[in-house]
């Protein structure tokens, strides 16, 4: 999930005022606002394709149950969706996690009335959800007051995967969490990631252009094409050459889901430590050699160029110590 960002979504009742599909009151909700890219995709594509939703056979068996509206209106899961229609999920049984802020440690680089920018550990999960109900970025940074978005991530603008450190921005008014989302959108905001790859590289930047979905064998997984591939960009130049191992400096265009994961395997060079596209953790990380060490975006509401760094976190940092000391030359996976 390296940076994905959030779809502005508003509370179900505001939009099916009385109408059929009001879910009870210890039911989940699920919604969003189709994209250009959503446009001309089944129904059942369209929800599949998105995290939360788990497989597609649980997006069939809702649909079937009623429990999908487009609009408010029941469709089979074979309607065409055009931009800017609001699907609505119901999720019986599945209440929202009663948020509580817990005391869990977490860095904030830079905070005002409005957002604030946090360096997110490695192995904290960003927003509750199935297998995460305490210990989330949410339940940490609640007493900051977040806002806007769906009520069980309040203020999530973007993402990243548990295992991925660094910087993440969190608004704290509805309005302000709009505007980052359409940042986010309109490509306004400069992610830049840290990243050890397997292999050395011929030049010393490059692009790699290739969509990305879901792999249609391992549903947790992405892949180069894939179920609802959509566009995806990653830019990168070379900071060190380290023996059997290169590290980069990594710019999103697009955020898809393990982007920078899948893109980088796909060329021949996977991110070390990663647990499900390196196969072989060679430098004994335990997760993935990736850290979002840089955010700079106009300020929503002062414009303000702001330009946040994180450094490497001590588990990344002691294995580039290793390598230039050149204890550590490893074979690619």
């Amino acid at each position: 999930m390296e940076g994905r960002a959030e779809d502005p979504r508003l509370p179900l009742a505001e939009r099916e005022p009385g109408g059929a599909g009001r879910q009870p009151e210890d039911a989940g909700r699920y919604t969003f606002v189709t994209r250009a890219d959503d446009a001309g995709a089944r129904l059942d594509v369209a929800l599949g394709r998105r995290v939360e939703m788990g497989s597609r056979s649980r997006v069939a068996g809702l649909i079937r149950a009623g429990a999908v509206t487009v609009d408010g209106v029941l469709r089979a899961k074979s309607f065409l969706l055009v931009e800017g229609q609001t699907v609505a999920v119901i999720l019986p049984g599945e209440a929202s996690p009663n948020l509580a802020p817990e005391s869990l440690a977490v860095p904030v680089l830079y905070e005002d009335e409005w957002l604030l920018v946090v360096d997110k550990p490695a192995g904290m999960a960003v927003h509750p959800s199935r297998g995460h109900s305490s210990g989330t970025l949410v339940h940490a940074l609640l007493g900051h007051g977040l806002a806007g978005g769906e009520g069980f991530r309040p203020g999530v603008v973007h993402r990243l995967d548990k295992d991925t450190s660094g910087l993440l921005v969190v608004a704290k008014s509805a309005d302000v969490h709009r505007l980052l989302v359409s940042m986010m959108r309109r490509r306004a905001v400069d992610r830049r990631y840290l990243a050890l790859v397997h292999g050395n590289f011929a030049g010393e930047s490059g692009t790699i252009e290739a969509p990305v979905g879901r792999d249609p064998v391992r549903r947790k997984s992405m892949t180069v094409g894939g179920v609802a591939a959509r566009e995806a960009r990653t830019h990168f130049r070379v900071l060190e050459r380290l023996g059997d191992f290169t590290l980069l400096e990594v710019r999103l265009e697009t955020g898809r889901t393990h982007q920078i994961r899948v893109h980088f395997l796909a060329i021949g060079h996977p991110v070390a430590g990663d647990p499900t596209y390196a196969r072989r953790d060679v430098l004994g990380l335990g997760r993935q050699f990736l850290h979002s060490y840089r955010l700079s975006f106009g300020h929503p509401m002062t414009g303000q160029e702001l330009q946040i760094e994180a450094p490497l976190p001590a588990d990344l940092a002691l294995v580039l110590e290793r390598l230039h000391a050149g204890a550590a030359r490893f074979a690619p996976p």
